[in-house]
């Protein structure tokens, strides 16, 4: 994989960091995408240092002008991209009100987990390096568990439809899509402020492994379906969750 082009959305903490990390041994250019720069550029320094392109850009990748003009830069600065690593998702908002707040809290959770995948995956799409491109979506067991968060779990359960059109559209062209569905995973900002320590228990006791999960863990997986070796893997759910199930 040397020599390749990657972009990261939500790259700038957890998951997305992760994956610019465990990406960068095998990649000569990161084009990493979040919501706060200065992150990003915290991330980007420490990757700079082992001798590769890491380029910082701050969009918004749930708004239709700010990733029009990322594709824009993107055709005009890059010959190819490789990987696309679709991280960035926002949880769901509580619903404190009556039908309207149902449709907004539906709407912003639909338009942040769901439309920004699909808008960066559009976009990018005719870019895509033919044979090799490797369209990466970070899901969520929330998808096959569907507890807790159901627009939320609708949202990351659409993923896992799209990404089989994907796979049926670009799978002769040599692309591969793929989902990666993590499981409860400590150190991101998904669950900042939201876990409590009773929380954690109780998701811990519906665990095989007996623990969370950590954001390089979930990067392997995308490092692995991003490699050459994952060549035929295509249209399939990589669920990490440490062997999660429904407590009886």
């Amino acid at each position: 994989m040397s020599g390749r082009v990657a972009i990261i959305t939500g790259a700038g903490t957890g998951i997305g960091a992760a994956c610019a990390r465990a990406l960068a041994p095998e990649c000569s250019r990161l084009v990493l995408l979040g919501r706060r720069l200065d992150r990003l550029d915290e991330v980007a320094a420490g990757l700079r240092s082992d001798g590769i392109i890491v380029d910082a850009r701050s969009v918004d990748v749930s708004d239709v002008a700010a990733v029009q003009g990322f594709v824009d830069w993107v055709a005009s600065e890059i010959d190819a991209v490789d990987v696309l690593v679709n991280n960035a998702g926002s949880p769901q908002p509580a619903i404190t009100g009556g039908l309207a707040d149902v449709a907004d809290v539906w709407t912003s959770t639909w338009r942040a987990n769901t439309l920004s995948v699909v808008l960066m995956t559009e976009g990018l799409k005719p870019l895509m390096r033919r044979p090799g491109g490797r369209i990466i979506t970070i899901g969520s067991f929330a998808a096959e568990m569907g507890n807790g968060s159901p627009a939320y779990s609708a949202a990351k359960g659409a993923l896992e439809t799209y990404n089989v059109s994907l796979m049926r559209e670009l799978g002769r062209d040599g692309i591969t899509a793929n989902v990666v569905a993590p499981g409860y995973t400590a150190g991101t900002e998904l669950l900042e402020g939201r876990m409590t320590p009773e929380r954690h228990e109780r998701l811990v006791a519906t665990i095989a492994a007996g623990r969370a999960g950590e954001p390089d863990e979930i990067a392997s997986a995308v490092a692995y379906l991003a490699s050459p070796l994952a060549g035929f893997i295509n249209g399939r759910v990589l669920t990490a969750n440490g062997g999660t199930y429904l407590p009886t």
